[in-house]
């Protein structure tokens, strides 16, 4: 495994029942930083220009939080997915928690780019905070169906 997908404390960041594979919420927490993604800054200079970095900082401090951490979270989930022999097509269910719904239009941009075709069934959810920090905006659970897929050995 990459660590990618390890837990932040104590819980299983993924378990397969069956055919379904449920992931625990994934939030944009770079490991070998040990810190939350902050803006474009913390992303390949690649993915920055396909999010739409714009090098002026009024528009990139705001819109950069989220959109980098949108990323980075669905980017982990596709990491996780692809260690158990899946990918971002066998996501059935999304549930999306965000600090401030507002931001759901540029998260939801991000997200087309993972998902160009049939979209997961989805859950939308504003809360008042999440773990570890004030910093993370986003929280996403995914469940995939991986029918005709054997359980890999560390399931």
């Amino acid at each position: 495994m990459s660590g990618i997908g390890q837990p932040l404390a104590r819980y299983a960041a993924c378990r397969r029942a069956g055919d379904f594979l449920f992931l625990s919420g994934v939030i944009a927490v770079d490991p070998r930083l040990g810190r939350v993604v902050a803006g474009f800054a913390d992303l390949p200079q690649t993915v920055r220009a396909e999010l739409g970095e714009s090098g002026e900082y009024s528009i990139d401090v705001r819109q950069g939080p989220i959109l980098a951490q949108s990323w980075f979270v669905l980017d982990r989930i596709r990491t996780i997915l692809a260690e158990h022999g899946a990918g971002m097509a066998e996501v059935c269910r999304l549930v999306q928690y965000f600090r401030d719904l507002r931001d759901y239009p540029l998260y939801a941009r991000v997200r087309r780019s993972f998902f160009p075709g049939t979209p997961p069934v989805s859950t939308v959810v504003e809360v008042s905070a999440m773990l570890p920090a004030a910093e993370v905006l986003v929280e996403v659970e995914a469940t995939a169906y991986l029918a005709a897929r054997p359980p890999a050995e560390h399931q």
